[in-house]
């Protein structure tokens, strides 16, 4: 296992300065953005049809010791808006195209959500069963917007040898382990999960629990933390729609590792992924408020470098 760093938090270097600094911190896994919401400071789409420019940000890679873990693509792919929708799809298309030319075996994307008829102007997330029309509006997306563009999309990623993980993000169809594995159904294998704990957190959800739901289903982490403030649940909820830099008034927000839960439960969690089979890479994110990036960043790889567990098991000799 190995610890990685998703780049949008160092957008703002160039990409020399970045290989820079990951070294320093004894990073050796990246991942990057192309496009949609996590933008391409680093990494451009362009060079698909640019054989120097894909040589060259190869070789730059390469010569830096680091390996691409990921490239992503996070955006919504079932967007009412065709033209939103369109966008975000070639986004996704070409993101998988480019993988395959690098030899990375795995795109991170959200699952998208769809409005709530063809008319629609803004995506529905559908959070209960009734009044029974949200239950139409939520079947309807699946049947008619969901099955189709996953079926299609999840093929296109086998026929290149790319796997397509799943960020499972409230806001979207697919937010919770359940959902996931109803996507990977529908859509096949080259479909699973990119499990980021700090969703799951604050939705109730046990993340150490999801490992054993998903299984081989996890393609991807992401290493982000959530704090919960109990003092502010009862009068919001865990679907607190405050901004995240209200700190003092919301449920929750998203720290860096280790800011909020600690080592023990971090420990449990990255043993909990080797005993469920996966054993790549903790790539950290930052959405941390109350720190800067280079602070979250620092912290968090100091914190991951003590608890993943880094050389393959042995033989059980005391058996």
């Amino acid at each position: 296992m190995k610890v990685g760093v998703f780049t949008p938090l160092l957008s703002s270097l160039p990409l020399e300065d970045v290989v820079k600094k990951l070294k320093s911190l004894d990073i050796g896994m990246v991942e990057f953005g192309t496009g949609n919401y996590p933008g391409d400071a680093h990494c451009k789409l362009s060079m698909l049809d640019d054989p120097n420019a894909l040589a060259a940000f190869k070789s730059k890679i390469a010569d830096a010791g680091l390996t691409i873990s990921a490239l992503s693509c996070h955006g919504n792919p079932l967007h009412p808006d065709q033209a939103q929708a369109g966008g975000y799809r070639e986004v996704s298309r070409k993101t998988i195209l480019l993988a395959e030319k690098l030899g990375v075996k795995t795109v991170v994307d959200f699952s998208g959500c769809p409005g709530d008829s063809l008319e629609a102007k803004a995506p529905n997330w559908v959070t209960c069963p009734w009044p029974s029309e949200y239950l139409d509006v939520l079947n309807w997306q699946w049947d008619k917007v969901v099955t189709p563009y996953w079926q299609s999309h999840g093929k296109f990623a086998a026929d290149h040898g790319v796997k397509i993980a799943i960020e499972m993000h409230p806001g979207f169809v697919v937010y919770s382990p359940e959902t996931m594995l109803r996507l990977r159904a529908i859509a096949g294998p080259s479909v699973g999960a990119n499990l980021d704990p700090s969703h799951l957190f604050w939705q109730g959800i046990d993340p150490i629990a999801a490992i054993q739901v998903l299984g081989d289903a996890i393609f991807y982490v992401h290493a982000k933390d959530t704090q919960m403030y109990p003092a502010n649940l009862p009068k919001a909820g865990v679907l607190d729609t405050k901004p995240y830099t209200q700190e003092r008034d919301r449920s929750w927000i998203f720290r860096t590792v280790g800011y909020g839960h600690g080592q023990e439960w971090w420990n449990e969690f990255i043993s909990t992924l080797r005993m469920y089979g996966y054993d790549n890479v903790l790539s950290i994110e930052h959405e941390d408020s109350l720190m800067s990036p280079e602070e979250g960043l620092t912290k968090a790889a100091s914190f991951l470098a003590q608890a993943i567990i880094r050389e393959k098991p042995q033989a059980a000799w005391w058996v």
